[in-house]
């Protein structure tokens, strides 16, 4: 899955930025607030780490501009502001959540979890169809009860396909969920990507509608 870290203290944004690909997201890292717009704007972001004081343009107007456009994108804004006012005010303006620095790494990544999965409308971390499920906790697929380890590829394929169970989406559409700026894409990459799916889950797990792109079943 990819996230969107808006920080512009370099050590930690590079830290963050090592962390979570590590944890298996790819992350792409800008540091200030007018980049964060044109990332934003490009879109396929599952969600955006948000410091607030960002040169250029502030964290809080880079928010507030994002949701008057109707980008819903789950935000989790990460801050040394721990005044009660600013907390409110970011609330307010659409933050899903809000998490102090310094903090924990397991701790950021359980919150992304959380608001990835009231985004999806899920109380718990399973998301997808009764024969096909993914664990958002565990990164394992569920089929027909069974479980399967998944690679971060994988993980992040089958995340974009089973928000919307029956939902088509193309093949831009799914390269902007699953890679990075600095990945390099080949233009079989998907392909690839779901002939290798469809031979862990079945040959019907994953359907390809002719012209338009690829769907799991409702």
């Amino acid at each position: 899955m990819r996230v969107l870290l808006v920080e512009d203290d370099e050590m930690i944004g590079r830290s963050l930025k090592q962390a979570l690909e590590g944890a298996g997201w790819s992350a792409d890292w800008v540091r200030d607030g007018e980049l964060a717009q044109s990332a934003l704007g490009d879109g396929g972001y599952t969600c955006v780490l948000l410091d607030l004081g960002l040169p250029r343009q502030d964290g809080t107007e880079v928010l507030r501009r994002a949701r008057e456009r109707g980008d819903a994108t789950p935000v989790l804004v990460l801050t040394a502001r721990d005044g009660l006012d600013d907390r409110i005010h970011s609330l307010d303006l659409g933050a899903d959540d809000y998490l102090l620095k310094p903090f924990e790494f397991r701790e950021l990544l359980a919150r992304m979890r959380a608001v990835v999965r009231r985004r999806d409308g899920a109380a718990h971390s399973l998301i997808g169809t009764a024969a096909l499920q993914l664990d958002l906790t565990t990164r394992e697929v569920v089929v027909n009860g069974v479980r399967e380890a998944l690679t971060a590829r994988e993980f992040s394929l089958l995340h974009a396909l089973l928000e919307r169970p029956g939902a088509i989406l193309s093949r831009e559409q799914l390269e902007n969920r699953i890679y990075g700026w600095g990945d390099e894409v080949t233009s079989n990459a998907i392909d690839v990507l779901i002939h290798g799916m469809r031979r862990k889950l079945g040959a019907d797990a994953i359907r390809n509608v002719r012209g338009l792109g690829w769907r799991v079943a409702a």
